[in-house]
């Protein structure tokens, strides 16, 4: 009944266009390879070829010189870009592993959603990619993978990430004593990775590292690009740049420090869980907290659902008969519990309160249309034939609810950061990698 959160959608906008796999197998069938297209790394059963690191890397020098980024040398970009495209892959084979894919439709409605939020048609869409030398079908595959890494990474938060009340409660109450506030800043950072089971040697060698960075940049060396040579965040292809977050987003311990900053300045050393961290505050501004004040309604519904056991015209059929029922006066709330089929049933069909969007678009379009006590015709929508009634209505200050709404996903976010982290590192040391570059002639 409820849409579910498709926030990553938005994600695919900024990806970086990585040729499809090769195979290993399908390798060894292309007839004689030339040089200039041998492998550069193993990654499992999987190749990746030079064309498709020189593909990537051409991507790359694109977008940092359109965000005005420092290029690294070439060998740092190379190792770089090489091991992006090696992340990537080892997530691909992960999600096949798993069984994780998108179905045609729904990959044709998020690349309809990026043409019209380039405010394009899409025969225009194709002509724009045409003229950046992007194929529609690259261009399709690789919004389906981005889709999919999405998907792969939400179903691990879901699986290890969980927010409750008390901590929603305490992360408030922290908030409102703090004198950091909750402004939004945009940082660049670096992140010196140590894994749970490096030794103490091996961690002060880590240490010694994000000294070396910490020195190079106060020698002036620009930040984006200690940022390509040094760290080990996913980030870093992209200059290492966090945009806009509130502060409460990064920890207690990372906002006392980030809050005394000035656009410009460069932190020491912070060291947490995951490793040694320098930040850089690129910008800073006030996060508004305004009233909230919505439409609510107050709604119940009748559900028969379209599947294998039910065709389009019996479940047509089965919602008119029952419509026929309500109008000679039996109870809607029966009815629901004795017919319809989602887990609103036991309560008679109660939604309780509605805000705007929390339905699917026909759903609401006709649900805002009735009066109280109005019951509705017969109402499709992809979840199958629905039957309404709007039982009351109101006008609600949600600011409150906004702002645990908000305080949650900012728990959730800072949470998740640390299990993607994790996972990633442990998905890469799994997996079998064998770098080539340094056989190239």
């Amino acid at each position: 009944m409820h849409q579910k959160n498709d926030f990553w959608i938005f994600l695919i906008l900024t990806i970086i266009l990585i040729p499809a796999q090769i195979t290993a197998q399908e390798l060894a069938f292309v007839p004689e390879a030339k040089p200039i297209n041998h492998i550069v790394a193993v990654v499992n059963e999987d190749v990746i070829t030079r064309h498709e690191l020189d593909e990537a890397i051409k991507t790359a020098i694109s977008r940092m010189q359109q965000q005005g980024m420092q290029i690294p040398d070439q060998h740092i970009l190379e190792e770089q870009v090489l091991e992006s495209v090696i992340t990537k892959r080892i997530q691909i084979q992960h999600a096949q592993e798993v069984g994780l894919s998108v179905a045609e439709p729904e990959l044709d409605e998020t690349i309809n959603r990026i043409a019209l939020d380039n405010q394009l048609t899409l025969p225009e869409f194709h002509t724009v990619l045409e003229n950046d030398g992007i194929s529609y079908n690259k261009f399709r595959e690789e919004i389906r993978e981005e889709m999919i890494i999405a998907r792969l990474k939400e179903r691990e938060v879901k699986h290890q990430v969980n927010v409750t009340e008390g901590e929603v409660d305490n992360f408030l109450q922290t908030q409102e004593a703090s004198a950091v506030g909750d402004d939004e800043y945009r940082l660049a950072h670096i992140m010196i990775l140590v894994p749970e089971n490096m030794t103490a040697d091996q961690i002060q060698q880590r240490a010694e590292r994000a000294e070396m960075a910490l020195t190079r940049l106060r020698e002036g060396v620009e930040f984006s690009q200690i940022v390509s040579e040094f760290s080990d965040a996913a980030d870093a292809k992209n200059g290492g740049i966090i945009e806009w977050r509130p502060i409460s987003q990064m920890g207690p311990a990372f906002a006392q420090i980030l809050e005394v900053l000035q656009p410009g300045d460069i932190t020491s050393i912070v060291q947490s869980p995951n490793g040694f961290h320098i930040f850089k505050l690129l910008g800073r501004r006030a996060q508004e907290t305004p009233t909230v004040i919505i439409d609510q309604t107050h709604a119940r519904h009748i559900l028969i659902k379209i599947n294998e056991l039910t065709s389009e015209n019996d479940g047509k059929l089965k919602i008119l008969a029952l419509k026929d029922r309500l109008d000679r006066g039996e109870s809607f709330e029966e009815v629901a519990k004795l017919y319809s089929e989602d887990a609103s049933a036991s309560s008679g069909g109660d939604l309780g309160w509605l805000s705007p969007g929390d339905t699917v678009p026909d759903f609401e379009r006709v649900m805002n249309a009735l009066l109280p006590g109005e019951i509705s015709d017969p109402v499709r929508s992809q979840f199958g034939w629905h039957l309404i009634q709007v039982m009351e209505r109101r006008t609600q200050d949600i600011s409150l609810d906004r702002r645990r709404q908000s305080a949650r996903q900012a728990i959730r976010t800072r949470k998740a950061d640390v299990v993607i982290q994790d996972w990633l590192q442990q998905l890469h040391d799994q997996a079998y990698i064998e770098y080539r570059l340094d056989q190239e002639l």
